[in-house]
């Protein structure tokens, strides 16, 4: 009898040990990833280890203007028909 329920406490225990590691691991992996870029997440933590700022680019070669992803549209110019110009 005693076994018993001290086995069923022990797998009890053993298994929330091994959720509550996993969830720390997974935390662990999502804050190095992606949380760690968001300056205010890293404040709320505490966390004031070498993080770049927000808005401070990288300095790893020589500086080059930033590329557009899309390609600009020329402004379009409203014509006036030649009948109606006064």
């Amino acid at each position: 009898m005693w076994q018993s329920l001290g086995l069923t406490v022990l797998v009890i225990v053993a298994t929330l040990l091994c959720v509550l590691l996993f969830m720390l691991f997974g935390w662990y992996v999502v804050w190095q990833l992606f949380l760690s870029k968001f300056k205010f997440l890293r404040e709320l933590v505490g966390d004031t280890g070498p993080q770049q700022d927000d808005n401070e680019l990288p300095r790893s070669g020589p500086e080059r203007p930033p590329t557009p992803r899309h390609r600009m549209k020329a402004p379009r110019h409203r014509t006036v028909p030649p009948q109606q110009a006064n």
